[in-house]
């Protein structure tokens, strides 16, 4: 096989807690310059305690790099892949200090975040060029794959396991929810967030053989005032048990693993009030390190080095874009 013109593929996520002293520092990071008062760091540390300090997304990432890894070599593709994340160890710019030590010239970045929006698109890349500019003129350029949230590897194995839980469900009783974090509105306006995330959940509907379905919401922070988009998963799960649904499956289209926000919003707080209002929770696996999503990234990776030609997407909205336009994702202002 030719030479790849990368030389390796960069794995970029959030980050999280790895025992209970982190995570009121990782918090930090999170919200730095946003002004959220002590108080409400200290709520949402809670959730983390909660589960003995520890996030499991770092975990799950270490987990995904390994199939990753198997499947490039079984492809036989050369790319060392590095781990980076944006508010806790590895740090982005550590990662790419290393990568640098390593030889790498031209990196791909993978995100690990499906749908486009500042905090799960634009917020990345804006790290990027922080990190590169933080490592200085040694470090390595990084080309971020194009967002698959239309892509079968992503969307057949969440239809797959909807289609076998629903089936065994009276539809009358049931109600289908999908759900995603919410965003501010502001941020919602200027991206396709919302969109993605609707057809994404129509395409999973129709394959599983789901006719009625619901997108709705969770993990909302910030300020009360500020409007997010709506409407929250648990208060629609309070709504549809009044009306006589008796079976809940929610499926968190917006994550591609199990961590913080899907245990404890879903497996928790979801999960408790279920219990409470008599009803039952059917909560559906994320993609995680499924064999056709990690089959998915690797053909991303295929893509860019000029491997492959076809670029794959259910739906009517076609393959996302390479190269992010550079007006794209932008909150609104005032």
């Amino acid at each position: 096989m030719s030479e790849l013109p990368y030389d390796a593929l960069l794995v970029l996520s959030f980050g999280g807690p790895d025992k209970p002293d982190d995570v009121m520092p990782f918090l930090e990071n999170v919200t730095r310059g946003r002004g959220i008062p002590r108080e409400r760091l200290e709520s949402v540390a809670e959730h983390y305690y909660h589960f003995g300090g520890k996030s499991p997304i770092n975990e799950q990432n270490l987990a995904l790099i390994d199939s990753i890894r198997e499947e490039l070599a079984r492809q036989g593709l050369e790319l060392p892949v590095y781990f980076g994340n944006r508010n806790w160890h590895p740090l982005l710019p550590d990662t790419l200090r290393q990568m640098s030590e390593d030889g790498v010239k031209k990196a791909l970045a993978f995100f690990t975040s499906a749908f486009s929006s500042y905090s799960g698109c634009r917020q990345y890349r804006e790290n990027v060029i922080q990190a590169r500019a933080e490592v200085g003129e040694q470090a390595p350029e990084v080309d971020k794959l194009r967002a698959f949230w239309n892509h079968p590897g992503f969307l057949e194995p969440m239809a797959d396991s909807m289609r076998e839980v629903y089936a065994q469900l009276n539809p009358e009783n049931t109600a289908v929810l999908f759900t995603a974090h919410s965003i501010p509105n502001s941020m919602a306006d200027n991206c396709r967030y919302q969109q993605q995330l609707e057809e994404a959940c129509r395409i999973v509907a129709e394959r599983a053989g789901v006719a009625s379905f619901e997108l709705d919401y969770q993990s909302r922070s910030g300020s009360p005032h500020v409007p997010w988009l709506e409407p929250d998963v648990c208060d629609r799960i309070r709504e549809l048990a009044t009306e006589g649904k008796t079976d809940m499956v929610v499926l968190p289209i917006g994550f591609i693993s199990d961590h913080m926000e899907v245990l404890y919003d879903l497996d928790t707080e979801a999960l408790e009030l279920c219990q409470e209002l008599g009803v039952r929770l059917h909560r559906l696996p994320t993609v995680g390190a499924h064999p056709q999503f990690v089959s998915m990234i690797v053909e991303l990776v295929k893509e860019r080095c000029g491997l492959q030609t076809e670029k794959r997407a259910l739906g009517s909205s076609g393959p996302s874009h390479d190269v992010c336009p550079s007006n794209c994702c932008l909150p609104r202002k005032g």
